[in-house]
């Protein structure tokens, strides 16, 4: 049994004294029990043990003031007691607080809660569990919006009519013409950044000219590609569930249902085939700006003239796949980065906070997603060697 201290908080308006006996345990409250007093009796009321105590009992001679807050405390302490076996009387509570304790003695039977230490095992073992699980129901739900947005995606090859294209050439000038100067302003920087980095590396060696292969090469297989699908999911993804969980938000979806109209192939197909359509020009858009960039930093920095550029550029990347490759990876960003925006729109609740939530969480998946097929087709690529 934990040692039962006297407590005595003389200095808040609320007061709190504890007693033992040999054959009872006394709680005395007085003064006014009312909502600020809970921060402060709170945890020594928690902290009492009852095991071994027979008897307890709340003397409330002194109360002055009790409101719902306190008289939860009070009530809390006496049902801790009678889970531990003890009987608990009531002593000198005023005519005017009755009424408030038997309400709250009526209402609020159920045992107080016992929560969990959150530094043990169990604790960490249950949470992992529960974001393990949490993460299982993700996959499935979103693996059964991709079947039904590819069955609706059949349907409407079968039936072009189907297709909303206004929609969709709205949604193609959205994603596509509208991100041209963000893409192009960022990746002129990068290939500025990573050709001064790649000089100054190759300066030491005395081969400054394989700048421009370092250059080529990188952006034109990966950087070009990746760097485009994590902006695009940055403002084009988030746009997507922004938009869809406020129109869900405003019962707009539930008016489509009632209209007889399919939120997929309304909302959902247009923004898909917008996105796969422009993310592999926004590509070769953003490698064209990257190489730019790299080659006036080359000019400035190493003396390269434009076309010695080119020259070392075409002899580096040539005729094969470097090119291809980081355009073949762009659709499958574009759906991916679509996909996760879309159905994190319809997840939305019917509140502000979660489109919010949802929005950000959209932005994370989708580039969690896309870095992972990246990983994934650099070992394909790897296997196929091209």
């Amino acid at each position: 049994m934990a040692a039962l201290q006297d407590v005595d908080l003389s200095a808040s308006p609320a007061r709190l004294a504890t007693e033992r006996r040999s054959d009872a345990f006394i709680v005395r409250a007085s003064g006014a029990w009312v909502l600020g007093a809970a921060e402060r009796h709170d945890e020594p009321l928690r902290k009492l043990a009852f095991t071994g105590v027979p008897r307890l009992e709340i003397d409330c001679a002194g109360l002055e003031r009790l409101d719902t807050t306190g008289a939860w405390l009070l009530m809390r302490t006496k049902r801790m007691a009678e889970m531990a076996g003890a009987q608990v009387a009531w002593r000198a509570v005023p005519d005017a607080f009755q009424p408030l304790i038997s309400t709250i003695d009526h209402e609020c039977r159920r045992p107080p809660v016992e929560h969990p230490d959150q530094a043990s095992l169990r604790f960490f073992l249950e949470r992992l569990g529960r974001a393990q699980m949490a993460f299982f129901a993700q996959a499935v739900s979103l693996l059964g919006f991709i079947g039904m947005v590819a069955t609706e995606t059949v349907a409407t090859v079968f039936n072009p009519r189907r297709l909303r294209v206004p929609a969709l050439v709205h949604q193609m000038e959205e994603v596509g013409l509208n991100a041209l100067p963000i893409v192009g302003l960022l990746s002129f920087l990068l290939g500025i950044v990573f050709a001064f980095q790649g000089a100054d590396q190759l300066r030491r060696f005395g081969a400054e000219i394989f700048t421009v292969n370092l250059l080529g090469i990188s952006i034109l297989r990966e950087i070009g590609a990746i760097m485009t699908a994590i902006i695009v999911a940055g403002r084009s993804g988030s746009s997507f569930t922004a938009q869809i969980g406020t129109m869900k938000v405003n019962e707009e979806i539930d008016a489509l249902y009632t209209l007889g109209m399919n939120p997929v192939e309304v909302l959902v197909l247009p923004r898909m085939l917008a996105l796969v359509l422009t993310l592999p020009l926004l590509t070769v858009y953003a490698n064209i700006i990257g190489i730019l960039g790299g080659a006036l930093m080359c000019q400035f920095d190493l003396g390269i003239t434009f076309p010695a550029f080119l020259r070392q550029l075409q002899g580096a990347v040539g005729t094969g796949w470097t090119f291809w490759i980081g355009i073949i990876k762009a659709p499958i960003f574009a759906f991916l980065i679509a996909t996760v925006g879309c159905y994190e729109g319809l997840q939305v609740e019917r509140n502000a906070a979660s489109v919010g939530m949802l929005t950000t969480r959209s932005v994370v998946e989708s580039i969690f997603l896309v870095i992972v097929a990246d990983a994934l087709f650099s070992i394909l690529f790897s296997l196929l060697e091209v």
